[in-house]
């Protein structure tokens, strides 16, 4: 009894450790945080405007556009919905 008891005990510690090292590691390796937006832009979106016209018309990379917005549904863009332009991604 004692020795399931101390393999359980042993097992717990280690996921415990794996988790702990998981958690530092994220942090050194720069694991991505919340983006920090500069610039914010009240699109007059109309029918038919897309993520893609926006990134024209403000000259952004796709890829630099989605990670300071990313949360937005490019396929649900709506009249007055507040768009970030200018910022980092951290």
């Amino acid at each position: 009894m004692a020795k399931a008891s101390t393999k359980s005990l042993n097992l717990i510690l280690m996921l415990s450790l794996l988790v702990l090292v998981s958690m530092a590691e994220s942090r050194f390796l720069g694991a991505k945080g919340t983006p920090q937006c500069d610039t914010v832009v009240d699109v007059g979106v109309e029918s038919g405007v897309t993520c893609f016209d926006i990134q024209q018309k403000f000259q952004l990379t796709a890829e630099f556009f989605d990670s300071i917005n990313p949360n937005l549904d490019c396929d649900a863009l709506f009249m007055g919905q507040w768009i970030c332009v200018d910022g980092s991604a951290n």
